[in-house]
């Protein structure tokens, strides 16, 4: 899963919000020139926590034009964005990951949609749709069982 930009900075020809290092021992961010965002305040927003850090120098700062058009350049954190980070080093570790979930996780979902057919689930609401995928994965795995153990060794072991 990749992580997700939502400022627009970089396409108007700015800095980033990756161009800002978060130090977590010190829970600061460095900025590209070399100043330190410290942590001011925490907002909630849609139920989620962010952290807000901005340094007091930007007004004096030779870079300022290329960070910000604002009096101060603000980078938020979400409380857990240090998963993301997690995650995002794991893929560059890693990065056959998504050939290897392409071919476990997403043949099975094209499979259920498949058997679902056009209109995909028959109910409505969130509590019956999540009752029929859980009844189509129940069948999906038991078809997986049966094509791998056969019939008659399945029984056998039930009766065990």
């Amino acid at each position: 899963m990749p992580k997700s930009a939502t400022s627009n900075a970089k396409a108007e020809g700015r800095f980033g919000r990756d161009d800002f290092n978060y130090d977590r021992q010190k829970d600061k961010y460095r900025c590209p020139a070399g100043d330190h965002l410290i942590h001011r305040m925490v907002t909630i927003e849609h139920g989620m926590t962010f952290h807000r850090y901005w340094s007091s120098n930007c007004g004096s700062c030779a870079l300022k034009e290329k960070c910000t058009s604002s009096k101060k350049r603000r980078v938020s954190r979400w409380e857990h964005e240090q998963v993301l980070e997690d995650v995002q080093q794991q893929l560059d570790r890693m990065p056959d990951a998504m050939c290897i979930r392409r071919s476990t996780v997403e043949y099975v979902f094209g499979k259920l949609k498949l058997w679902m057919g056009s209109d995909h689930f028959l109910t409505r609401r969130l509590k019956r749709v999540g009752t029929e995928m859980s009844l189509h994965v129940l069948v999906y795995n038991m078809r997986r069982v049966i094509n791998i153990m056969k019939v008659e060794e399945l029984l056998k072991e039930m009766r065990a």
